[in-house]
């Protein structure tokens, strides 16, 4: 049984705003004596004056063609619109002309970019590497193999630890978080700038393009180089596992590079 503040409350969330109950309902308060009041009777006098006028029949002797064209003349006025002043009309005309030039200046919108990268640490270098397959690494994938290798040349140890999950982007498939690039470079840096802090590095490896994209602020121009990237200090960028082996004629820069960088690390790992 609803009290009467329910029951109005029920009444507003449906936009009722007059009613009767049909029977006298408990705990409801008086109705109002004017709802209760029957219409008056004007109206149905005016529906009656206003029929014979509709019903009436036209006139048996047709109008003559000048009168009726007077008659049409006076009654134009009665039915015209109004039209806007002289001033109004140039802005008019030229809304339509400025409406591509506004769609054309909207900026585009840039789909979030899709990568996934694991952070490892060998000795005292942290190794941010591109999965190209988006999934861990297994001991015995070729692309693992191959980084292997690169840290013994490098005189590092040849059994990398993973640190973490990997960092998987875009973080959601639907919703209305910014996942754009800039939103991906944030969250890079920060998950790496907690790493540092737990654990300084004396050099950033960054294997792949997301990692060196999105981590070094940088693209694929400076594959091979050092920089220094503010917070994270002396980085290194790669080319990406999977393009090494699919051009293995990089694997010559990518050595003479090291060789350059070598003493970085060598000097605290001794």
């Amino acid at each position: 049984m609803l009290n009467e503040p329910r029951r109005r409350a029920y009444l507003t969330a449906m936009q009722v705003v007059s009613w009767l109950p049909r029977t006298e309902l408990p705990f409801a308060a008086p109705s109002r004596p004017e709802l209760l009041a029957p219409l008056p009777a004007f109206i149905d006098e005016v529906v009656e004056s206003r029929q014979p006028a509709v019903v009436a029949p036209a006139s048996p002797e047709p109008a003559p063609a000048r009168p009726a064209s007077v008659a049409r003349t006076v009654e134009r006025p009665k039915i015209e619109v109004p039209r806007p002043s002289s001033a109004v009309k140039p802005a008019a005309r030229t809304a339509p002309r400025d409406e591509p030039a506004l769609a054309a200046v909207k900026p585009a919108v840039v789909p979030p970019p899709r990568f996934a990268l694991q952070l490892l640490r060998a000795g005292s270098c942290l190794l941010l590497v591109e999965l190209a397959t988006g999934e861990p690494f297994q001991s015995r994938d070729p692309s693992y193999l191959l980084l292997k290798d690169m840290l013994r040349a490098a005189g590092l140890p040849d059994s990398p630890q993973i640190i973490g999950e990997p960092v998987r982007w875009p973080l959601l498939v639907r919703g209305q978080m910014d996942q754009g690039p800039e939103a991906a470079r944030d969250f890079v840096q920060g998950f790496l700038y907690a790493r540092v802090e737990d654990e300084p590095c004396t050099c950033l490896w960054l294997i792949g393009l997301p990692a060196v994209r999105f981590a070094g602020e940088v693209d694929a121009q400076s594959y091979n180089l050092e920089f220094q990237v503010e917070g994270l200090g002396s980085a290194w960028a790669l080319p990406g596992l999977e393009l090494l082996m699919d051009e293995p004629q990089r694997k010559a820069d990518v050595w003479r590079a090291m060789r350059q960088l070598m003493g970085r690390w060598k000097s605290v790992n001794e």
